[in-house]
């Protein structure tokens, strides 16, 4: 056998793995999270399942998801009875309890309203992908746009007609911790990238960039806006001159 075909031989083997641990490695990881995420899930709601109803009593196995699939009934349970008045007296009651708690009271509030803040805005958490130069004058950083809304330090720290954004730039290769900063909007450069794609740019440490979307625009160098079409949609065909003169009046 030539050098040249072992050579070829070998690259094709390689090209095989490498299909083969594309494929396979996110479908790892993924079981291994969702697995990993009920297994701790179980480990936390079966002890407190009585015997009688816990299916590992009798069966020589335990029975993976099924702490899970309780914890789900009951929360789903505990958010129909609070939906009414009694229900949502005892909670005010338990609130008022934990209110006066010094400790607790603290880290309760600060929970319930990230919670609430999160879950009833989860559409418009980060507003759009941006760009800020950090941490030094010609490096740039992705950071997510948060809000624009006016608070305290809007009002310290504003400058007129510039006024102050909250932005969170995220670590990599985990988004989930970063820092949050107020940034003067002139300093912000917008991305037309999604949230979803700047997550992904930022998990994988730049390597999935997103694909650029061209802009389309017109003779005069206008970008093209709204639905597009041939003719644009709405528009009246244009009547011509010479077939205006040429139809006979009636």
């Amino acid at each position: 056998m030539s050098d040249a075909l072992k050579t070829s031989g070998m690259t094709r083997l390689r090209n095989y793995f490498l299909t083969g641990f594309i494929v396979c490695a996110p479908l790892a990881i993924t079981v291994y999270i969702a697995w990993s995420l009920i297994g701790w899930v179980d480990s936390w709601v079966k002890p407190y399942i009585p015997a009688r109803y816990n299916p590992d009593t009798y069966l020589p196995f335990p029975v993976p998801g099924f702490g899970l699939i309780v914890a789900l009934v009951l929360i789903t349970l505990i958010g129909f009875l609070t939906a009414n008045i009694v229900g949502r007296a005892i909670v005010n009651f338990g609130e008022r309890l934990l209110g006066r708690m010094p400790l607790v009271r603290g880290i309760y509030g600060s929970l319930k309203q990230i919670f609430e803040t999160v879950l009833s805005n989860k559409g418009d958490m980060f507003r759009q992908v941006g760009l800020v130069e950090y941490p030094r004058k010609g490096v740039w950083s992705l950071v997510f746009v948060a809000n624009d809304k006016e608070t305290e330090i809007n009002q310290k720290l504003d400058q007129e007609g510039d006024p102050l954004i909250a932005v969170f730039m995220p670590c990599t290769p985990n988004p989930t911790t970063g820092f949050l900063m107020y940034v003067h909007k002139s300093e912000i450069v917008p991305l037309d990238m999604s949230i979803e794609d700047g997550a992904k740019l930022i998990v994988s440490a730049g390597m999935v960039a997103p694909e650029v979307k061209a802009k389309l625009v017109t003779l005069n160098g206008e970008h093209l806006e709204g639905p597009l079409a041939n003719p644009p949609l709405g528009a009246q065909p244009a009547r011509s001159s010479r077939t205006a003169s040429s139809r006979p009046n009636r």
